[in-house]
């Protein structure tokens, strides 16, 4: 006889999970002391909102769901923003708890709360095992519904008593399945292409649905055929090449920067695999005048500013492809190219500035020349982020992982020690605020003590300063956001790291370059003149749009 433990971990081996990063408990032993026997390795993190961001990452880099691991009551609850956060912006991830014995789960009980409940709001799926033979359903069907367009969470609750039951031999994991994407309805693709071949000035707005449905090419080949300009989500960032002479960037900032200017413009919004908690409609669409046309695999989100002139529904590749072959080649597209030169000119303007404490700009475009094609980029979430969002170029898909639908702090070092996992040959980068950065730097150890390299670039200037920002924006006085400081390049070296600290501009570059060449956890502490951010938009709230 097996017990319910092992055939849950033969189950997670059949969905061919690599990882599973959490911390042992007490109410999990028996799924640990299985997981010995397997050839999933268990990652062994600091604290459980590393090991849900480290799932969370995981799951966006492959599409593969990342697995976290915790055990009841505070450890569960230690998962929940790196839960949600993977759930918010469509990453497929499963969080497994365990649980207090089900004869003391009806009652108040030590560390027993309901984990089924607190999660539901999170999660696609959320449900407790209570009988061992529905273990292989239970699974089976949380990849299954998490996997499916749009992915999401899956929280499983296991009992201590359920875990430890003993459990025949004939039961045993489902077959793996996978529904193949519907293909378009002819008449929607037929109505699309006429919509966009009468627009007078038709922009392409592509989300992270397009990197997560591998459509990237495809929408490159639309793009090109019918001489549209692309903007990018945050989350699409490379979905189309920056470089490419389409490209218009990415947008998604709460205000009106060069790329929005496009918008303004535009009659037909072609929006491709865009998902609404990127960037609300409601500020690139505030009149609600233009034609939307819709693609994507799932149906579009009510929404008053989102309201469809056509709506296209299955695989984006295919729908991209047919509408294409259909559509004609719109006539007034000569703005594209002025607005694409102002936005060049933007990320190229503080290339040789000097002062110090250096400008976000200087340090982003520095920070690129560094960086190949493939390699990554993981923006934890603060002032910094702006600048990532705006600044830093991507050629190739999921290069620059950005936290955006749920916008959560502390993504930075967990996330980069997920993208090493999957990703051991190239170069990984967090760029993180050192408020951010203070929330998980004890991961430091994780990744030392598993041998990965990477570097962590911590933007200093001794506050909350997206929060400064706000407060100097709108209220014209700020508050409460100032805080002290370790020695980081100490800090990391109690680790048994190292540490940069940038002493002049010139000088990133040479310590970027020691850093990744140092093969280990590297911080490079980087002192950040952040009196840009209200440069920037006093700057935007003046913006002429090039005609």
């Amino acid at each position: 006889m097996s017990t319910a433990a092992r055939l849950f971990v033969k189950c997670l081996e059949n969905e061919g999970v690599e990882y599973i990063f959490g911390i042992p408990g007490e109410e999990n032993l028996h799924v640990i002391d299985a997981l010995l026997d397997s050839p999933i390795r268990f990652i062994t993190v600091r604290h459980e909102q590393g090991a849900a961001f480290m799932a969370d990452v995981y799951g966006r880099l492959t599409g593969r769901p990342g697995v976290c691991l915790a055990t009841l009551g505070p450890g569960a609850t230690n998962l929940m923003t790196g839960f949600a956060d993977a759930n918010m912006d469509h990453a497929p991830i499963i969080a497994i708890a365990g649980q207090g014995s089900t004869t003391r789960m009806h009652k108040e009980s030590h560390q027993v709360l309901d984990l089924v409940r607190l999660f539901e709001p999170v999660s696609k799926y959320s449900i407790a095992i209570l009988e061992p033979e529905n273990i292989p359903e239970i699974v089976r069907k949380a990849f299954k519904d998490i996997q499916a367009e749009k992915p999401g969470g899956g929280f499983i609750c296991f009992p201590e008593n359920i875990a430890a039951a003993p459990v025949g031999e004939e039961i045993r994991p489902l077959r793996v399945q996978s529904p193949t994407p519907p293909l378009p309805a002819q008449v929607k693709v037929e109505q699309a292409a006429r919509v966009i071949s009468a627009a007078r000035f038709p922009i392409i707005l592509a989300g992270n649905g397009v990197v997560r449905g591998h459509a990237g090419d495809a929408l490159i080949a639309f793009a090109e055929k019918l001489g549209i300009p692309v903007a990018t989500t945050f989350m699409a960032k490379g979905a189309i090449p920056f470089s490419h002479p389409l490209s218009l960037g990415a947008i998604g900032l709460h205000a009106h920067d060069y790329v929005a200017c496009g918008f303004d413009r535009a009659d037909v919004v072609i929006s491709v695999g865009f998902d609404m908690v990127e960037y609300h409609p409601g500020l690139w669409h505030p009149g609600g005048d233009k034609k939307i046309v819709h693609i994507d695999r799932t149906y579009a989100e009510v929404d008053a500013k989102y309201i469809l002139e056509v709506g296209v529904i299955g695989d984006i590749a295919v729908s991209l492809e047919r509408i294409a072959e259909l559509a004609v080649r719109p006539g007034d597209l000569v703005a594209a190219g002025s607005l694409r030169e102002c936005i060049v000119n933007e990320l190229r303007r503080f290339a040789d500035d000097d002062s110090y404490p250096l400008k976000p700009q200087r340090i982003l475009h520095d920070t690129r020349q560094m960086m190949g094609r493939e390699d990554i980029l993981i923006s934890d979430v603060g002032a910094h982020k702006i600048w990532v969002a705006r600044l830093y170029s991507c050629e190739r898909p999921n290069t620059c992982i950005i936290s955006n639908g749920f916008a959560a702090m502390g993504i930075g070092v967990p996330g980069a020690l997920a993208a090493k996992f999957v990703y051991p040959e190239r170069k990984v980068l967090t760029i993180t605020g050192d408020a951010g950065f203070m929330m998980n730097s004890q991961e430091i150890e994780t990744a030392l003590r598993y041998n990965l390299a990477m570097v962590i670039m911590i933007w200093n200037d001794g506050e909350y300063g997206l929060i400064k920002w706000h407060q100097e924006r709108f209220f014209s006085r700020t508050g409460y956001v100032e805080f002290r400081n370790p020695d980081f390049v100490k800090y990391a070296e109690s680790f048994g790291a190292k540490g940069y600290r940038v002493e002049s501009a010139e000088a990133l570059i040479p310590t970027i370059e020691r850093a990744f060449a140092d093969n280990t956890v590297v911080i490079v502490d980087v002192p950040v003149d952040y009196s840009e951010n209200m440069k920037l938009t006093r700057k935007l709230d003046r913006l002429v749009c090039p005609t």
